[in-house]
């Protein structure tokens, strides 16, 4: 290693995250990004990594995209942040351009910087305008860090952090019998991943989500979708639930939004609990909620995203890595390989923990970033570049199939 990366480390781990250094040096997984473009990073070496984890999303259009960066660099030659206090052209441009996206009545719009952040709003919402208090999540989900997002998620997110907030209950993912079961009077909203990422990337069942939103409806609590990561064309269609024939409450979204290049996120509500913000206009605020340079990043992301072009390439580039995955599991079955997900966020689960860790580390060596789902270490979550070119894809799986051989053979 050359002395500037070692001093990049140690630095990071004096200063940063020093279990994370500690982390990667163990598994010999370092990885300090320095160029990057499109598809791909270079670490601080010189060694180059095909991104197949795109953070989550927040590189579905890929490193330093072009357009993305035009449009914020004209930005800034009027705009900045913004004031939050004052009504704004760039908010409500965006806020616009996100109704148009949505179901019929999902046409309230509230920015925030990151996900958690626009969870802990939806949550919130649903507690305000219900009256009620209790929030059902999925076990092994995923919503973020933050207050009522932490409460949402697993044990280990919140044990060491106690006591974290009460009216929080879980059930299983895909297991509608539990949901009716937990849902009772009090019950102000259910909140779901539409493909839970963290517990490994699981696909809805056929009519599971309609089925949610039914009970919600029954039971006059509302339904909160966090499509952080499914949004903005992952699966093949703008929105992950528009796969469903669902239509939520809430919806939250972050990563991709951001273009990759400003951090941006926000909350999106049924026009018929606008009522509840008229009342107290001041009482939720985000100081860097929707900066004014960020909407014009999250307007370029949706007018890219939402073509029908960028779509029908997302679903092609979709059936071809399932159909050459599904290949590769066959020719070496002894990996246990099984495809999750839908579209271009997909989940490898492994026959074990062991198989995917090892796969991570043959894969990081080949030349390709992956990692794996928090909540099922047999998975490794698999979302590359939306816009990627059909010979990267085809180098990527070149790159898969010969870390599969060493797998199978080592």
């Amino acid at each position: 290693m050359d002395s500037d990366r070692d001093k990049s480390i140690k630095l990071y781990s004096d200063h940063v995250y020093p279990g994370k250094v500690a982390f990667y040096e163990k598994y010999d997984i370092v990885l300090v990004p320095e160029k990057r473009g499109g598809c791909q990073i270079s670490d601080t070496n010189g060694k180059t990594f095909y991104n197949c984890h795109s953070n989550g999303g927040v590189f579905n259009l890929g490193h330093r995209n072009k357009d993305v960066i035009k449009a914020v660099t004209l930005a800034m030659q009027t705009y900045d942040i913004g004031n939050h206090h004052l009504i704004s052209k760039p908010k409500a441009l965006l806020g616009k351009m996100i109704a148009d996206t949505m179901p019929e009545g999902l046409n309230q719009v509230v920015y925030g910087v990151s996900g958690g952040e626009a969870i802990d709003l939806a949550i919130k919402l649903a507690r305000g305008v219900t009256g009620k208090q209790e929030i059902i999540s999925v076990k092994g989900g995923y919503h973020g860090h933050t207050g009522f997002a932490l409460a949402t998620g697993d044990k280990k997110f919140k044990e060491k952090f106690k006591p974290v907030p009460a009216g929080f209950k879980q059930v299983r993912f895909n297991r509608l019998e539990e949901l009716e079961k937990a849902v009772c009077s009090n019950t102000a909203g259910v909140i779901l991943e539409t493909i839970p990422a963290t517990l490994g990337v699981v696909a809805p069942d056929v009519g599971y989500l309609k089925s949610v939103k039914e009970i919600c409806e029954k039971n006059s609590c509302l339904l909160i979708l966090d499509e952080v990561q499914t949004g903005f064309g992952r699966t093949g269609k703008f929105w992950g639930f528009e796969n469903y024939d669902v239509k939520p409450d809430i919806v939250v979204m972050g990563k991709g939004m951001s273009g990759g290049i400003y951090p941006i996120s926000a909350t999106v509500y049924d026009e018929k609990y606008k009522d509840f913000f008229k009342e107290d206009p001041f009482v939720h605020i985000s100081t860097f909620g929707g900066s004014e340079i960020g909407c014009f990043a999250a307007m370029k992301v949706i007018e890219i995203s939402k073509e029908k072009k960028f779509l029908d390439h997302v679903l092609s580039l979709g059936d071809f890595f399932w159909q050459r995955l599904e290949a590769l599991g066959k020719k070496y079955p002894n990996l246990g390989l099984k495809l999750k997900g839908r579209g271009m966020m997909m989940g490898l689960e492994f026959k074990d923990e062991i198989t995917a860790l090892f796969l991570i580390k043959i894969l990081f060596d080949n030349g390709i970033y992956v990692v794996y789902a928090g909540n099922d270490q047999r998975v490794i979550q698999f979302l590359p570049v939306l816009n990627i070119l059909k010979t990267e894809a085809e180098d990527i799986l070149n790159i898969i199939e010969i870390s599969f051989k060493t797998m199978s053979h080592g």
